[in-house]
């Protein structure tokens, strides 16, 4: 432990913020097929209301995201962690904006429509958010329920 007095609320959701616009990577778990549980580090597009990734469409996260698009993100380390349980929705190339895909290829140094093996976009939208440090940030750590920010 760091000693360090736990952030308020506003302190929380400002850093929480700038770590879903900072940050590239972040930790996908999935589940919801016979390959079961699944934890994979992906890069990641934060619009201001969802986050985008993308990976192979024939892995195992696709799959499962597929079959079930419950899904549980991990950002940061773990004593300054923020985690996101949302819904993912498939995107397919052809709906994706052209924009959207050149924002995504700038943030996260690679472009999956320019490579030759299939890759599958998705549109999470985080329902739950929580962000914390240490034990002492444990109590008021939720920062966003049932899709809207807690103020």
């Amino acid at each position: 432990m760091t000693g360090a007095p736990p952030r308020g609320r506003e302190e929380r959701l400002r850093d929480t913020r700038a770590r879903l616009e900072g940050d590239v990577d972040l930790w996908v778990a999935t589940s919801g097929s016979p390959d079961g549980a699944h934890l994979v580090p992906l890069s990641y597009l934060w619009d201001g209301t969802a986050l985008l990734i993308s990976t192979p469409r024939s892995s195992v996260t696709a799959r499962n995201l597929l079959t079930d698009g419950r899904v549980r993100l991990g950002l940061g380390p773990t004593r300054d962690v923020v985690m996101v349980g949302g819904t993912a929705e498939p995107v397919d190339l052809a709906a994706l904006a052209p924009e959207t895909g050149d924002a995504f290829a700038t943030k996260t140094g690679f472009d999956p429509r320019e490579l030759d093996e299939p890759y599958q976009y998705f549109l999470i939208r985080p329902q739950r958010i929580q962000a914390w440090r240490e034990a002492n940030e444990l109590p008021g750590r939720d920062l966003m329920r049932d899709g809207h920010w807690l103020t």
